[in-house]
């Protein structure tokens, strides 16, 4: 059944990998609210001409319910478009509360996170076998404070891949943090910008990462990505081992 409000991921940057059903929903809204800090504008660029657009950089919460309860009791589709994928980091939660509590029915479409999008970038795994089977996403805490048990000291603790969003201009302190755990030679990249046309990418190790992005100017809109799953090292994996049976092929047995 159709919603009256779809909260949408607009991917990392690049217009071509917002999901089909989330450009379908945009070509079709009237009002479209999009987080213009950080969406690509291109991503409206198939929007009707008659749709009613709000940058909600500038918006408070309450202003943006204020026009999606407008475009909703003068039966119009409405879009709230974040970037990324709009359960990470994307303020949603407390958008959803307001709409379920006032009778405004929604749904939300995911979208391509930056952090998978750095890793393609990177043209790296964060599951290598033998090295990891985690990733951890989390930030360094800022204006929006981090609970104490999910420090990045305590989270370094695991050895995990990690993506660290939205902390790129504290790089230094970043890397103090982190180096409690991993050794100072651990593999760390920053990807500015990922999947945009002006992506940039720092290569590095902690030991030399901090320094490389102050160089580059890199301070804002940025993945930290740290972990041995950069490096080369790694098992191969037992999913395609000619040996190693599942439900879908059996062992090629030799003599």
């Amino acid at each position: 059944m159709k919603k009256n409000v779809y909260f949408i991921g607009a991917g990392p940057g690049d217009p071509d990998l917002i999901t089909v059903k989330g450009k379908k929903i945009i070509e079709e809204s009237d009002v479209i609210i999009y987080a213009g800090s950080l969406v690509n504008p291109m991503i409206l660029s198939c929007a009707k001409e008659s749709a009613e657009i709000h940058n909600s950089a500038s918006m408070t919460l309450e202003e943006v319910i204020e026009v999606m309860k407008k475009g909703v009791f003068n039966g119009k589709l409405v879009a709230r478009v974040h970037t990324g994928d709009p359960s990470i980091y994307g303020a949603i939660r407390e958008q959803m509360d307001i709409l379920e509590d006032i009778g405004i029915s929604f749904d939300v479409i995911p979208g391509v996170s930056s952090f998978t999008a750095a890793a393609a970038a990177l043209k790296k795994e964060f599951t290598l076998p033998g090295v990891t089977q985690t990733v951890i996403c989390t930030r360094m805490e800022g204006r929006t404070p981090v609970p104490e048990d999910e420090s990045l000291e305590k989270l370094a603790s695991h050895g995990a891949s990690m993506a660290i969003f939205l902390s790129v201009q504290n790089i230094s302190d970043v890397v103090q943090k982190l180096t409690v755990h991993y050794p100072i030679e651990t593999p760390a990249a920053v990807v500015e910008k990922a999947s945009w046309n002006d992506e940039r990418i720092v290569i590095g190790t902690l030991a030399d990462i901090a320094q490389k992005v102050r160089e580059a100017n890199i301070t804002k809109t940025a993945q930290i990505l740290v972990g041995n799953f950069l490096g080369d090292e790694y098992d191969l994996s037992l999913l395609y081992d000619k040996n190693f049976t599942h439900m879908f092929r059996e062992g090629i047995k030799t003599q």
